[in-house]
């Protein structure tokens, strides 16, 4: 349940991020508590927090982000806040969004906001938003949702949420966890478009290989689990037709089409198989346009691709030296996210962008920390 607690704490992971750190809590100050978790950083990082007015949680050692996430969000609920508020310390999130997603946030108080990036233009980040397109693709279907950021870490998570679900991946597959655990918790999410900010101060420590094979194992799992309710309701709809009521309906209106020709046996014939006919292809029809079906077509298309995309992939780096993207028109033809929108889908749909903020549709949990850590005021 979402009870009301004491206001937000903003938690801002951090592994060596002495040179931006400052910045980072400086202006995230001005909209609330900061708390930094400094995930075993070796440069001085917490003391750098520390300094610019926040409160610092040092880890015993290097957990990841996951880990340090988990670990701010337990300090949240034992203050008794009732969001929590988290972004990067890297830079890449400007501070001065806070108030946007918690005013979204109390709009919708049981949804988790999602802080959505600008498009990076750049090249050599090409790959990396290509991955979150994919990543933001399928998270959409699994989840009913219109997620188009699905790895950002600017977030508003309600409290409650982590009294929901008790996520048990780290690194970075667990920001995408708490989302498909919300939408089966049945809380919203609602994405808000952040405002375009310098690139950051170092390269990410998002590796493809590492970080994106965990991401898309754990989202490939969802998937099947997703497909296999689909299955499920597919079978459920053709157990339908030979459903007894159903049965009496279809035959007391053939019986009816057929009483107009009681001394016709032909054309008898003919007005009962009319009716069979006209029912059937309306069942087939209804199928064949139902949103369901048709979202589900297009994953399994993408499921298909998946296996060109990861060699298109592979030969990137070496098409990129002369300036060659085969990985882009591959993406924007197999997981496009207005052809997903455009499909339709079995829960109600978001409504219209309003004021910079995308609402969606979808539960989220946290779990426990190590003991060993260690509060400094």
């Amino acid at each position: 349940m979402d009870t009301p607690g004491s206001g937000h704490l903003i938690v801002i992971p951090a592994f060596n991020e002495a040179r931006t750190i400052g910045a980072v809590v400086a202006g995230a100050r001005r909209h609330g508590p900061v708390l930094v978790v400094d995930d075993g950083s070796t440069d001085g990082t917490g003391d750098v927090a520390r300094a610019a007015g926040a409160d610092v949680l040092i880890l015993a050692r290097r957990q990841g982000k996951g880990g340090a996430l988990r670990a701010g969000v337990d300090v949240a609920r034992r203050r008794g806040a009732d969001r929590v508020v988290t972004l990067d310390g890297d830079g890449q999130h400007d501070p001065g969004d806070i108030p946007r997603l918690l005013a979204t946030a109390g709009r919708s108080p049981r949804a988790i906001v999602v802080g959505a990036r600008p498009a990076d233009p750049r090249p050599a980040s090409r790959a990396r938003w290509n991955a979150c397109r994919v990543a933001g693709f399928f998270v959409d279907w699994i989840t009913d949702a219109v997620i188009r950021d699905t790895q950002s870490g600017f977030r508003a998570y309600p409290r409650g949420l982590f009294d929901e679900v008790a996520p048990r991946h780290g690194g970075f597959v667990l920001e995408t966890e708490l989302l498909i655990a919300a939408a089966r918790a049945g809380r919203p999410i609602v994405e808000v478009e952040l405002s375009a900010t310098a690139p950051p101060a170092r390269p990410s420590r998002f590796h493809p290989l590492a970080d994106g094979g965990a991401i898309g194992a754990f989202i490939a799992a969802a998937v099947v689990r997703r497909g296999l309710r689909e299955a499920r309701a597919a079978a459920r709809e053709v157990a339908a037709v030979f459903d007894r009521a159903r049965l009496r309906a279809r035959h007391a209106e053939m019986a009816e089409a057929g009483s107009h020709y009681p001394d016709a046996p032909h054309l008898y014939g003919f007005a009962v198989a009319g009716v069979a006919v006209r029912r059937a292809r309306a069942r087939v029809l209804g199928w064949c346009r139902h949103p369901r079906r048709r979202r589900l077509a297009l994953v399994l298309r993408a499921a298909a691709a998946s296996p060109v995309l990861l060699a298109l992939a592979a030969g990137q780096t070496l098409l990129g030296r002369v300036g060659l993207d085969v990985v882009t028109p591959f993406v924007n033809r197999f997981y496009s996210h207005a052809r997903l929108v455009a499909a339709g889908a079995p829960a109600e749909r978001p409504g219209p962008r309003e004021s910079g903020v995308i609402p969606t549709v979808a539960p989220v949990g946290g779990g426990l920390p190590p003991a060993g850590p260690r509060l400094e005021p």
